[in-house]
């Protein structure tokens, strides 16, 4: 049996397939875990409490992990001797997130630009063969530009400094509980406070007829496409712009828009990479 693993900070989905990749059980779904945020403690609960994949661990020989946190060697080798814990007989390989959107959204091996637009955001160049990242990820405190988490922290900003649309700032507060006390409890005393943050971003996607909400978006992704995408604009002219991740897929007219207003061309979208990781495994067994 092997296990493809596609995992965020907010979720994280686990496939298993056979030799001739066909899917065993129904995909299951965890808590995310990322290891540069969660303790060893926190990773092995999140994973044990899953029956299904708590019944089947002496099953599976390999497992193929893609994940948020992982892009450097202490946070990736946490996670790893937690997967060796639990799948003894496997062999297991970690790899940062952003070679799941990679295999997700590149066309046979293509050059392209390769962006992440979830819980958080990053952004790689893949020459057809090798992921070159220039721009070492510091997470959501200090980058995470366009992200879920970016989102959340914007909206929760304007909600407090009086910035919303009257009517927005209504529909706002009826749908969240925006207590500051429970918002500080969350940020500073909670695990995951970038998932946290993230939550709210969902909003945006149900009031995009709202201009302010149309401007947020856009500034997100201006934003990132300067600090990110344009770190490689020596190919920007040569490659596609391609997207993974939840936000990404919901934000595309805006990010077609600000691609258009800046000069670049965008590629291909992926909801959820797992379905091309998949794809890409079975025609590699």
């Amino acid at each position: 049996m092997i296990l493809i693993v596609d995992s965020g900070s907010t979720k994280c989905d686990w496939l298993a397939i056979d030799n001739q990749g066909k899917q065993i059980f129904e995909k299951q779904r965890t808590k995310g875990l990322n290891p540069a945020i969660l303790p060893e403690k926190k990773l092995l609960k999140n994973i044990k409490k899953n029956k299904v994949l708590k019944r089947n661990k002496e099953l599976v020989t390999h497992v193929f992990f893609y994940g948020a946190g992982c892009g450097t060697e202490k946070p990736r080798a946490l996670l790893k001797s937690v997967l060796k814990s639990i799948f003894s007989n496997a062999i297991v390989d970690v790899k940062e997130d952003t070679y799941a959107a990679v295999y997700a959204t590149v066309n046979d091996h293509e050059p392209a630009v390769v962006c992440i637009l979830g819980t958080g955001s990053n952004c790689s160049y893949y020459d057809g063969k090798v992921l070159h990242q220039r721009v070492a990820s510091l997470g959501y405190t200090i980058m995470d530009d366009a992200s879920g988490n970016y989102y959340g922290k914007q909206l929760i900003r304007d909600y407090y400094f009086n910035k919303m649309p009257e009517s927005i700032k209504v529909s706002f507060s009826e749908r969240f509980n925006v207590d500051s006390d429970y918002i500080k409890y969350n940020l500073y005393k909670q695990p995951n406070p970038n998932a946290f943050l993230a939550s709210f971003a969902e909003f945006m996607f149900l009031n995009k007829e709202s201009s302010y909400i149309q401007e947020l978006i856009k500034d997100g992704i201006r934003l990132f496409a300067t600090n990110m995408i344009f770190q490689y604009k020596d190919v920007l002219d040569t490659v596609p712009v391609h997207f993974a991740g939840s936000i990404a897929f919901f934000a595309q007219d805006e990010i077609q828009e600000v691609a258009s207003e800046l000069g670049f061309t965008v590629g291909n979208f992926a909801r959820r990479p797992i379905e091309g990781l998949v794809n890409y495994h079975i025609s590699n067994l």
